[in-house]
């Protein structure tokens, strides 16, 4: 791209700013075209990815050659979980190729799944821009609304891990954010920050202590990563610097951009150690795919990317447990409702459930919210209670009652030590702790039984009594990633769980 060549000559002689103006601003009119376009869009990659995958293994298998619409290929293409398509990843992994998609993968990005172990998701030449591109554009998007193109002009964190990779079958295999690391453009490697050196360094606390030594005395501009360890960072670079907030150590700092988790319990806390708000770009990154970014500051959910080698299928979360769900294209869904999204993409992933249920808040152009993972949920007693009414009750909660927390999660207590009724049991790790801790918990109560009727069904026939929380100790959910080999990096402590599993680690750091 020609507009690259440029950025690259003068990338060592401070005029990124000025002329990354206009192509700023031709992304953004580029954004909002396609966004305009997304229905039309996605029937033609549906089409493309069909046609170029029929004389794949997998495309021959499930008869590629007859379908001609999204109907024929739904009914021949069926939804599977990591295990159920990990027979065609097998194959890859054996050194065959032609199997999900044609030739082999340029990489396979290796992730954590909960029942399966370790996950090798395929990454292909073709959809290696489907990540690329549409980080670089989501920043040049928001960089033009928010008139930051001076960002490039001093240097950008992205907290991330590491970028070293093994090999099976010959084919480079590493987590994501590593692989993106091999392929940032040249025109931001030169701004980019932690070194390779530091990056690779496994031990979350050293690799913490590297970048600060590499970071606190240069001219940040962009930040970058999953919020709890930038938080870790942010802490310590106060106590490095022995200064105030992070504003102190980096004042022409412009933007933080996060994704993975959800920001607001966190921000109070962040914009404490930075010393004041400061603008935000919400990503939705994940291995199988970029799926949506903040197009705009002040608009509510994220665009999805729907021209970007992606065709997106979406199954109603109840329907998610029969035998033929209804499966719908975009032009199908409604405002409001919770969706298994699916993944069908120039990876070689077909029919792909990812885990995650999406709302959408807006359909011109298409945006949506996480409101949860479909195996994160608690539904002991048929509550199905989601992240995103856990995560809203506490953010209520915790203004009610002036509360910040560090981290949480919740299980069911099925069979209490006691033989009294069951309930659900919080562990919350509290920054502040609320003014009045029953009222806080009576408020949490309220708030869940407000938006789920199931729940308040089984308090108001007492099959199920108010919650009870359990309040922790300092840095207890990181003694508890820690002892898991989860510290830092893209992982998250889970915020619901359907059985004791995480409850029963974390008994042992209750604050008595």
């Amino acid at each position: 791209m020609v507009v690259q060549s440029i950025f690259k000559i003068f990338a060592s002689m401070g005029y990124k700013s000025t002329i990354s103006k206009p192509y700023c601003n031709w992304i953004a009119r580029d954004t909002a075209k396609w966004s305009a376009n997304a229905v039309c869009d996605q029937d033609k990659i549906l089409k493309r990815l069909i046609k170029k995958a029929r004389n794949t293994r997998f495309g021959k298998d499930h008869q590629f050659n007859s379908i001609t619409d999204h109907t024929s290929f739904a009914a021949q293409v069926p939804l599977r979980d990591y295990e159920e398509l990990r027979p065609y990843v097998d194959m890859i992994l054996a050194g065959d190729k032609d199997v999900l998609w044609p030739g082999k993968p340029k990489y396979l990005a290796k992730t954590s799944g909960t029942t399966s172990g370790v996950k090798y998701i395929p990454v292909t030449k073709e959809s290696m821009p489907n990540h690329m591109r549409t980080a670089t554009s989501s920043f040049l998007n928001i960089a033009s609304q928010a008139g930051m193109e001076d960002v490039l002009d001093g240097r950008v964190l992205f907290l991330s891990g590491s970028p070293e990779m093994e090999s099976n079958a010959g084919i480079p295999t590493g987590r994501l954010s590593g692989i993106v690391n091999h392929e940032i453009p040249s025109w931001i490697t030169a701004n980019k920050l932690p070194s390779y050196d530091a990056n690779c360094i496994e031990e979350w606390e050293d690799k913490l202590e590297a970048i600060i030594k590499e970071t606190k005395d240069v001219d940040m501009r962009l930040i970058g990563g999953i919020p709890p360890w930038v938080q870790m960072y942010f802490e310590k670079l106060i106590e490095v610097t022995g200064k105030d907030t992070v504003m102190e150590v980096f004042p022409n700092l412009k933007i933080f951009v996060y994704g993975g988790v959800n920001y607001e319990p966190y921000r109070d806390t962040m914009e404490k150690l930075i010393g004041r708000r400061l603008p935000s770009l919400e990503t939705y990154p994940a291995s199988e795919g970029f799926i949506a970014f903040q197009d705009r500051p002040e608009n509510e959910g994220l665009l999805l990317n729907t021209r970007s080698g992606i065709f997106f299928e979406f199954v109603p979360v109840e329907e998610m447990s029969n035998e033929h769900p209804k499966r719908l294209g975009l032009k199908d869904v409604e405002l409001g409702k919770d969706y298994a999204i699916i993944i069908n993409n120039n990876a070689g992933l077909w029919g792909y459930v990812i885990g995650d249920s999406v709302q959408f808040v807006s359909l011109d152009p298409y945006r949506i919210i996480v409101s949860g993972r479909i195996k994160h949920f608690i539904s002991a007693f048929g509550e199905h209670v989601i992240g995103k009414e856990i995560e809203d009750s506490m953010l209520a909660a915790c203004a009610q009652y002036d509360a910040q927390v560090v981290e949480y999660t919740v299980a069911p207590q099925v069979n209490p030590l006691d033989e009294s009724i069951p309930y659900h049991e919080w562990f919350v790790e509290f920054s502040q702790a609320p003014n009045d801790l029953k009222g806080f918990c009576e408020s949490l109560d309220s708030q869940l039984s407000q938006k789920n009727i199931y729940y308040q069904d089984l308090i108001e026939g007492k099959i199920l009594r108010p919650l009870v929380l359990r309040e922790m100790k300092t840095n207890a959910f990181r003694t508890y990633m820690k002892s898991q080999g989860k510290l830092g990096g893209q992982n998250k402590v889970p915020r619901l769980s359907n059985d004791r599993k995480i409850a029963d680690k974390l008994k042992f750091l209750i604050n008595n």
